[in-house]
């Protein structure tokens, strides 16, 4: 049995289009590079390849006719161009990624950077420069990250959860509530089922004092899963002290 999803490389796709009109009327042909992963047995997901020659951007999935009928392989160029690039830029991500965890900020900084000349929406060195920027207190560059982050659904899903926490983290432990919101708003729009970015939400939104909010946010994340206690605990502590101050 193959195992699902398979990387089956590059594959080119031409496309002719025409210009112009009546005696005017060129004909051109454009051609564009695609990374081409297998679902399954008749379903395959095709990204386009950027500058850098890696999978970048909107990926969008494909019927085997629709696949067999338009893309052509490009094993050479797969092998020449876009295997290096992902090997390089996987390290600088990995590299970056060390030095982060070791406290070496302005190391990891320049490692993430040259990531992203690679590819710059790469979701693992985004969040890894915008900690960096949460721990040097550097907001301004920190929204620019945010707002690239903010826009790739890819930036929420499973595959990036530890990323994930630990970035949702960094923005509270640093007093940027709005940041966290906007953020755990994002992630919401994407999986509005997941308990625990409804607590994280409560927790960013007790910290601005939205304390009605707050108690919404933890009584979905107690439906979503009744035996959360670390919520249960949460809400009791806010109904508790939002009604002593009132």
């Amino acid at each position: 049995m193959a195992d699902y999803p398979e990387i089956l490389g590059v594959y080119s796709m031409r496309k002719a289009d025409e210009i112009g009109l009546g005696s005017t009327t060129s004909r051109r042909e454009q051609l564009t590079y695609w990374y081409v992963r297998k679902l399954d047995v008749d379903r395959y997901e095709v990204q386009p390849l950027n500058s850098g020659n890696v999978p970048s951007g909107i990926k969008k999935e494909v019927s085997e006719l629709d696949f067999l009928t338009n893309y052509t392989p490009e094993p050479t160029f797969y092998r020449t161009f876009t295997v290096p690039a992902l090997d390089s830029l996987a390290r600088k991500v990995i590299q970056g990624e060390e030095m982060l965890a070791g406290g070496r900020l302005d190391e990891a900084e320049k490692q993430f950077l040259k990531a992203l000349m690679i590819d710059d929406v790469n979701v693992r060195a985004n969040y890894g420069l915008g900690e960096v920027y949460s721990e040097k207190k550097d907001f301004e560059r920190l929204r620019k990250v945010l707002h690239t982050l903010l826009g790739q659904d890819e930036a929420f899903g499973q595959e990036h959860r530890e990323r994930f926490n630990t970035f949702g983290i960094s923005l509270r432990k640093n007093r940027r509530y709005d940041d966290s919101v906007a953020y755990y708003t994002r992630a919401l729009e994407i999986n509005p089922t997941d308990e625990h970015v409804h607590f994280n939400m409560a927790r960013a939104l007790h910290e601005k004092g939205e304390f009605e909010r707050c108690m919404q946010h933890l009584n979905i994340a107690l439906s979503l899963n009744p035996d959360f206690q670390e919520a249960r605990r949460f809400l009791e502590y806010v109904e508790k002290n939002t009604t002593n101050a009132g």
